[in-house]
């Protein structure tokens, strides 16, 4: 890889993250701003719409080119060219229609009446946005070279992906209503699921196999993804174990490795559930908007609950000044060790991301 000098070391620690075994401090993403750019940077052409901001390929490739130039990736971080049409595109395979603002996107709900009228959900080799999504990946992947990999897009799982062909508020009223018809249809989501990510993962994977999984900055040997239902956030635990929890079991059987997403306190509610998969590899914790970021001491009880149930954790620490953020890291590994531990930080000036490599080194063993 280009622009990251030391990728095989950085492998090999991701595999000891993943088997949460020993390593000489923790997992640590540590890009550094540079002064002055390696090499002479390349003109980009602002996007005219909230579309080619999410879909101009061309311009991605030339923006992470000059941000690899500008910055450098230390510790285990790495570049990498994210293509996504926007959260959870598997939407669009299936029928629904992207919204596209500068900020988001958004899908438009395709079964208005009920479900029984849409039919079973079908892989469809022709679907405008699959056929469109799949080009623009293998466009990515041409025009990265060997300079940067290409992640697999966040094209998203499950329940998920039916609240957006549905809508939220009607799919909270379809499990009550037709639970086991919900069932079926989670079922059909879950195998049409490896259909798209398969076909991916062909096209991106890397010369051993490993492959990176969208903006949550993993990379695994084999096949990775990162799995989630911000569904949960209106469902009882009663119905999250008996809805999702079997695709989530499924879904982590069949992938070699798995981050779980938890996002935001009210799908805290459902950790006991997703520590009790026993394939599930690791937790990722989104605190959300508004609430302290995850170094604070808030979120002990979750990454406690994690560490017992034998997963690793992923922790991005953000709030505060460098000294600020230095304190956070140092009680959060004397708290969990540096085995399982990946800690991400805000891109930084070069010399203080030395020094928190040399204090990971000395004092986080």
């Amino acid at each position: 890889m280009k622009y990251k000098s030391n990728w095989e070391e950085t492998k090999s620690r991701f595999i000891a993250w993943w088997n949460h075994s020993k390593i000489d401090r923790p997992m640590m993403r540590i890009v550094a701003k540079l002064e002055e750019p390696i090499e002479p940077l390349e003109p980009v052409d602002p996007p005219k719409t909230p579309e080619e901001f999410h879909l101009d390929v061309e311009r991605k490739v030339k923006e992470l080119r000059n941000y690899c130039r500008t910055h450098l990736f230390l510790a285990e971080s790495f570049p990498v060219l994210n293509v996504n049409i926007g959260p959870g595109s598997m939407a669009t395979y299936l029928g629904s229609e992207p919204i596209f603002s500068w900020d988001t996107v958004w899908y438009t709900p395709c079964v208005k009446t009920n479900w029984e009228e849409w039919g079973t959900l079908r892989y469809d080799e022709n679907n405008y946005w699959w056929k469109r999504h799949l080009s623009l990946v293998r466009r990515a992947k041409e025009l990265a070279k060997d300079d940067f990999p290409v992640s697999i897009p966040d094209i998203i799982e499950s329940i998920d992906i039916l609240a957006s062909l549905r809508g939220a508020q009607n799919l909270i009223y379809d499990l009550i209503d037709t639970p086991d018809l919900i069932k079926e249809y989670i079922n059909q989501i879950d195998r049409l699921y490896f259909i798209y990510y398969d076909a991916i993962y062909e096209i991106v994977k890397d010369k051993d196999g490993g492959s990176i999984y969208t903006v949550f900055s993993i990379w695994g040997p084999g096949k990775t993804a990162k799995i989630q239902c911000d569904f949960s956030a209106v469902m009882s635990p009663r119905q999250f174990q008996e809805f999702f929890i079997p695709s989530l079991s499924y879904l982590c059987s069949k992938l070699d490795y798995t981050l779980y997403h938890l996002d935001g306190p009210d799908a805290i509610k459902h950790l006991p559930a997703i520590m009790s998969v026993k394939d599930l590899d690791a937790l990722q914790w989104t605190p959300g908007a508004g609430k302290p970021d995850g170094g604070s001491e808030d979120w002990y009880p979750i990454y406690d609950m994690v560490k017992k149930a034998g997963k690793s954790l992923w922790i991005s620490i953000s709030d505060g000044d460098f000294d600020e953020i230095v304190r956070k890291a140092d009680r959060i590994v004397k708290r969990y060790g540096s085995d399982g531990l990946y800690l991400l930080f805000p891109t930084m000036d070069l010399e203080p991301a030395k020094e928190l490599i040399r204090k990971a080194e000395l004092d986080w063993k």
